[in-house]
């Protein structure tokens, strides 16, 4: 997306309602990049995007439309690519680069360079890594295939031409051993890396703008963005990627000032709120997708959707133990070198105490603190933990002394004091070195257990699979959902509402389908065990078991469901070959972030194969059987799955939040996880849908399967926000609980501010009852919204209420948005 294409949609996002475009990072990018997050050039506007003339064409058609924008930052990382000037000249210079210490590195060794494809010796043996003149200086480098590494010039100069003959192997090592850095084979990087990177990617540096300069020099053009009047706000990419994320947003608040709007990336674990001291407006919302789960997934039968997953399975699956061998994996592997550095650490502290612990026992110890950790991260600083983590810290602690894994007491309790600041006075910056080390640790390890690992492999329901949810099991309720609307008023009433992401695992409107299966789990559980019976001869018997097995089959026919376009026939072979090519990519990628029988590491191509192939079959325009039977049962899923679109489309406009509405989701989306869902829209047809709109009927089924319906209750209400900005900021959020036959089939809320007044109703769990009609539900008024006149926004209706809502009232349609005149 160009800014001169981004340009061309103004007017149609003015009419759609939006109040801001909130754009992805905008600086250059390594070439071909599709998302901007790998910066080389933060002082840059990214030239393929059209550069600063673009950029500046762009902001000119925003502001005479009225509409304000949001830059996406990354304070956390940058590219390891030699496209980034920096990072190589600090290839070219080592630690005498004036940019040695922008780059989160370890200079206590080698720089590492992980980017070869088999181990150093191998390389040089095969003659793949020669000495040529580097092609921007003519100076000796080493080249690897397109990649070119400058030397340094204490390695070559006075026999420069002696250098660039070089093709003997011994003396090429030669050569290489003189360098700073070293070149490596990406596969141990894992153990080896010298350098912080963001989660598991060695092409994406850590930088340290904990350092004064290191933040000027990277936001020198963000802010001067901010300062002119550009640019309205900021989204702050993995803060809890920091050294002190407090810290830097303190100063990107003072720089920036009080009017720019800042929201962070951050996950949120259960019972977690922001740190009070942040000066921002919020976070980007992922809590917002876990808590819309307790109004649509079906409490008291989702244990039988559980059971039938279990069956499938062919065991009770404990999510607890789950969960920690997803952690054990990551530690052990995929962060071994981040762990090693840290028992490195520990053990140097270790040798102010007396007496010292064992390394043993302190490895244990790390490691069992790391696994038990229930949030991204503490907050600690070189003065120590803030009292709430110090609190946090000692209920980790207390939990992991009783649990059947318990390490030596004497060493958790070492970890403990080291991450408090209660070492020797002499000892006190190696503790901080470590408890920021650790805390930058805690996160991506969360993360990478949790969302690219566990979720896919417990696929009981692909719903609840969501970046911000909870893994383990939990109850859900309308209660708990309010509860935290009302503590989101109070504590981050501007932080953003999101329903899809460029990192949520799938699409709003897929999730909302997929909830429904909650509503009838015997009914898909039969679905499924159908479907692999007219499937089982795509069934591969491999060495290491059946491809797939049927856990595996059950969360590609739920994937499947979820993504199913609403329309799409069993005779349609383009349809069915269009969406074969988006699903099958889909599965590739599912089982290899399950890391169970094979990964992006350790690939296993038979597994995947045959995997793929079975996928495929299904999507195969000559396996008719399954295919007419498939969209048949899908229907009542459908449907359900509209209706739960709606309902958490309404409340995430109308519920304490900026909501956020991300690209094509103002209609239907159903797309799958990344790069699936960063696909563009078809925004001609968005156009068209809301050129239309005004004639969109709710009661006719175009509207509701081309997303025409969502895309006008989207439009209405953001226009209604524009009328009564105050009231959706910081009006009160009042509970309005239903009764009668099906007081559990909606949900009611209010939002009030002095004479101002909204009703929202919105049906849910309505599975058994698809044509939407809530004739058994009564919604009691308080004395403040009670015998007044309303208008429903959404059917133009004029109501008097009196001291009730009686659903009958409002036009036969469940939905209802209800404004006082």
């Amino acid at each position: 997306m160009t800014f001169a294409r981004a340009a061309k949609r103004v007017p149609y996002l003015k009419k759609l309602g939006i109040s801001h475009l909130y754009a992805s990072p905008i600086f250059t990018a390594t070439a071909g990049s599709t998302h901007g997050y790998d910066v080389t050039d933060a002082n840059e506007i990214d030239p393929a995007l059209g550069g600063r003339e673009g950029f500046d064409l762009l902001v000119q058609a925003l502001k005479k439309a009225g509409l304000g924008l949001i830059l996406d930052i990354v304070p956390n990382h940058m590219a390891a690519s030699l496209e980034n000037r920096w990072w190589r000249d600090v290839i070219a210079q080592g630690e005498n680069s004036p940019y040695a210490r922008h780059f989160d590195i370890d200079w206590s060794r080698r720089l590492t360079l992980p980017f070869l494809g088999e181990d150093f010796d191998i390389v040089v043996g095969k003659g793949e890594l020669t000495v040529k003149p580097d092609p921007e200086t003519g100076k000796p480098a080493f080249a690897y295939y397109e990649n070119v590494y400058p030397l340094v010039a204490e390695s070559w100069q006075g026999r420069e031409q002696d250098v660039l003959s070089l093709t003997d192997p011994a003396r090429i090592a030669e050569l290489h051993a003189q360098q700073p850095w070293r070149l490596m084979c990406w596969r141990d990087a894992a153990n080896e890396l010298s350098y912080r990177r963001f989660f598991e990617i060695t092409g994406l540096v850590g930088m340290r703008v904990e350092d004064e300069q290191v933040f000027d020099d990277t936001h020198r053009l963000i802010l001067e963005l901010v300062q002119s009047g550009a640019v309205d706000g900021l989204r702050v990419d993995h803060v809890d990627g920091l050294a002190d994320p407090q810290g830097y947003l303190t100063r990107l608040r003072q720089k920036a000032g009080t009017d720019c709007y800042i929201t962070v990336e951050k996950i949120l674990g259960k019972g977690e709120h922001l740190p009070e001291a942040w000066p921002v407006s919020g976070t980007t919302g992922y809590e917002f997708i876990a808590a819309l789960s307790d109004v649509l997934v079906d409490d008291e039968k989702i244990d039988r959707l559980r059971e039938a997953y279990h069956h499938v399975v062919g065991r009770t699956v404990d999510m607890k133990a789950e969960l920690r061998a997803a952690k054990l994996l990551m530690v052990d592997r995929n962060f071994a070198g981040e762990f090693s550095t840290l028992l490195r650490l520990a053990m140097d502290i270790s040798n102010t105490e007396t007496p010292s612990p064992r390394e043993e026992a302190v490895r244990q110890a790390l490691r069992e603190l790391l696994i038990a950790f229930p949030v991204y991260r503490t907050y600690g600083t070189a003065q120590g933990l803030p009292p709430a983590d110090r609190a946090l810290l000692q209920k980790i602690v207390e939990k992991v002394n009783a649990s059947r894994y318990a390490p030596d007491p004497a060493a958790l309790g070492f970890i403990t004091r080291v991450l408090t600041g209660e070492v020797a006075k002499n000892a006190r910056d190696e503790a901080a070195h470590f408890r920021t080390r650790f805390q930058q640790l805690t996160g991506p390890l969360m993360a990478k257990s949790v969302e690219d690992t566990l979720f896919f492999r417990q696929n009981m329901d692909l719903a609840l699979n969501e970046v911000g949810a909870e893994p383990l099991q939990r109850n859900f309720s309308l209660s708990r959902f309010h509860a935290e609307m009302q503590t989101r008023l109070e504590r981050q009433p501007n932080a953003l509402s999101a329903t899809s992401t460029h990192d949520t695992k799938r699409g709003e409107d897929a999730r909302a389908r997929l909830y429904a299966l909650t509503e009838a789990p015997e009914r898909w559980a039969e679905c499924v065990e159908r479907w692999r019976e007219m499937n089982k001869a795509k069934v591969s018997p491999l060495d290491d078991g059946p491809a797939p097995r049927p856990a595996v089959a059950w969360m590609i026919y739920q994937a499947l469901a979820g993504v199913w376009p609403v329309t799409l026939q069993p005779d349609d072979a383009e349809g069915l070959k269009a969406l074969e090519a988006r699903f099958v990519e889909f599965v590739e990628k599912a089982l290899r972030e399950a890391k169970q029988r094979t990964d992006w590491v350790d690939g296993n191509d038979a597994y995947e194969s045959a995997v793929l192939d079975y996928a495929r079959h299904l999507l195969s325009p000559g396996n008719q059987l399954f295919l007419q039977d498939f969209t048949t049962a899908l229907l009542p899923f459908i449907r359900a799955g509209l209706v739960n679109s709606l309902t958490q489309t309404l409340i995430k406009l109308a519920a304490p939040g900026v909501p956020d509405i991300y690209q094509g989701s103002e209609a239907l989306n159903f797309s799958l996880v990344d790069p699936d869902n960063r696909l563009a829209p078809d925004y001609g047809e968005l156009e068209r849908l809301l050129a239309a709109q005004e004639h969109a009927d709710p009661r006719l089924q175009e509207g509701w399967s081309s997303g025409q319906l969502k895309q006008s209750f989207i439009a209405r209400l953001l226009h209604l926000r524009q009328q009564k900005p105050s009231l959706f900021r910081q009006g009160e959020y009042i509970v309005l609980n239903a009764t009668g036959e099906q007081a559990d089939n909606v949900i009611s809320f209010a939002r009030v501010e002095n004479d101002d007044a909204l009703i929202v109703l919105a049906p849910r769990l309505l599975f058994g009852a698809l044509e939407g009609s809530l004739n058994g539900a009564v919604i009691p008024l308080p004395a403040r919204l009670a015998h007044r006149h309303y208008r429903d926004i959404l059917s133009g209706e004029d109501i008097l209420l009196n001291d009730r809502v009686n659903l009958r009232t409002i036009g036969g349609f469940t939905f209802a948005v209800l404004v006082s005149a």
